[in-house]
């Protein structure tokens, strides 16, 4: 199904979907055979901590490629620790939906609280996975960011704002799956986004492209930097 835009590649046997990959490593790995022209390159895949990570190992080694992990966390509302109307990341980058702040009746004070929150679990995670604030050279580097899907797409975009900053001038997006609407928002901030499973529609679950899921504990993360070492 085309009109999406020119720079999404997807699978379109996988169009709208569910349950289509059998757990993060094996949706990692279609994504490696999607990106098989990086094989070999001097590109760096990002894995957005934690649920991006293990998508990210199996793509990291089955291109043969250096990876690196990337702490971003959501600001959620004091009452839904899920649901996140904006997101920080590892180098002080705020991003915030305002509009969604404003439907869901926050105060200032209560987005405050909520970057608050968020900076302290960016800087315990960074302090527990022991893992430099600052990437390595990302200029003239091509940079292949991964998370195991978009819903609102806002850690994601988060996390491409922070690399800009950094100087990086070609980012790819690599998701398994993505509602089409952040998908088309968040490919114009991308060189290209590869994604293996678009759903359109008014309900979407990130989870529902999943056989096997389970939020992604920090021990799962340590063992797999572990291993990188």
């Amino acid at each position: 199904m085309g009109g999406l835009a020119e720079n999404i590649v997807e699978l379109e046997i996988y169009r709208n979907s569910t349950r289509v990959f059998r757990d993060r490593q094996h949706a990692g790995e279609i994504l490696a055979e999607m990106l098989v022209a990086y094989k070999d390159s001097d590109a760096l895949v990002l894995g957005i901590a934690a649920g991006g990570v293990p998508v990210a190992t199996a793509i990291a080694q089955q291109l043969n490629l250096a990876l690196n992990i990337l702490i971003v966390k959501k600001i959620t509302p004091p009452d839904n620790s899920e649901f996140g109307y904006g997101a920080l990341a590892w180098d002080g980058e705020i991003q915030i939906n305002w509009d969604v702040v404003a439907q869901l009746g926050l105060s200032e004070a209560d987005v405050e609280r909520g970057i608050e929150v968020a900076r302290n679990k960016v800087a315990a995670r960074i302090k527990k996975f022991q893992i430099e604030d600052n990437l390595p050279e990302v200029k003239g580097r091509s940079l292949l960011l991964v998370d195991d899907g978009l819903a609102t797409g806002t850690t994601f975009n988060t996390s491409i704002q922070s690399l800009r900053n950094q100087g990086a001038t070609r980012i790819i997006g690599a998701v398994p799956t993505a509602h089409a609407q952040s998908a088309i928002s968040t490919a114009k901030t991308l060189d290209t986004l590869y994604c293996a499973n678009i759903r359109t529609g008014y309900r979407y679950a990130v989870a529902e492209a999943y056989e096997y899921w389970h939020d992604v504990p920090d021990s799962e993360v340590l063992d797999i930097i572990k291993g990188v070492d």
